[in-house]
This record gives C-alpha cells, sequence and structure tokens, in this order.
C-alpha cells in the first residue's frame, strides 16, 4: 500500500474531514509506537512501510507505556481526546497489520504488554462497512 493509500483509508475508516488530520493520526500513533518497542524492532516495522509514513517510527525513545499512558501520549500528540486518539491508534494498526509481514507484526506484538493485545485484533467490520458519504 502506497502513502497515498494508507492516509486515504485511515481518514476514510476514521471519518476524518481532512488528509492533514489522518496523517497527523498515524504520526501520533508511530511516534509514540516507536517510544514504546525496542529501536530495531521500530526500524524492521519502518522498512515495509511507505517511507513518509515510517519515518516516524525512526526516533523513539523505548519508553515502558502502559496502554493508557500509551492513548494518552498519543492524545498529546494529535492534540485530541483519548477517546478519539484511541479509536485512530487502533485503525492504525489494523492499517499497519494489512501492509505489512506477519512476522514483523507478531515481533511487534511480543515487545508490547499483553493489553495492547486489543491493538492486534481485526476491525469490526474491516471491508464490508459502507458509507453513503465516501
Amino acid at each position: 500500500m502506497k502513502h497515498d493509500e494508507f492516509v486515504g483509508q485511515l481518514q476514510h475508516r476514521a471519518h476524518l474531514g481532512s488528509r492533514g488530520e489522518a496523517e497527523g493520526a498515524i504520526r501520533a500513533t508511530l511516534e509514540t509506537l516507536a517510544d514504546r518497542i525496542p529501536e530495531a524492532t521500530a526500524h524492521h516495522l519502518a522498512a515495509q512501510l511507505p517511507p513518509e509514513i515510517a519515518e516516524s517510527l525512526l526516533h523513539g525513545t523505548a519508553e515502558r507505556l502502559d496502554l493508557d499512558d500509551f492513548f494518552k501520549h498519543i492524545a498529546e500528540r494529535e492534540h485530541k481526546s483519548l477517546a478519539t486518539a484511541a479509536f485512530h491508534a487502533r485503525l492504525v494498526f489494523s492499517l499497519i497489520t494489512q501492509v505489512v509481514s506477519p512476522g514483523i507484526m507478531l515481533k511487534v506484538r511480543r515487545e508490547l504488554p499483553e493489553s495492547f493485545g486489543m491493538l492486534f485484533l481485526p476491525e469490526r467490520g474491516a471491508g464490508t462497512e459502507r458509507h453513503a458519504h465516501a
């Protein structure tokens, strides 16, 4: 999946008003993920994403965030509510899972606490959802 398609998919699924909002959600989620996983894992994941998206993974700090703090950091970066940030993070993870190999997603999953498992669940209604205002 190319950058424009990735951003467009997130914009559509999250019902965002602009591509800029979608890019902000992607950047906030991936920068926070990069802060949570080891640098080597972040680089492996980045290697399988479009370069414009991958750059958000390349400067993490490997903090030990729990899931609530993970969502709080995303909300702060995105300047959105905690609920909106959590929703966007789940959608970003859903898209990443479609783009990268199962092996790298397993590696990312293993680096995170069990509580992060909900980020790896399939998006409800993925592929079957239809919106008249698309």
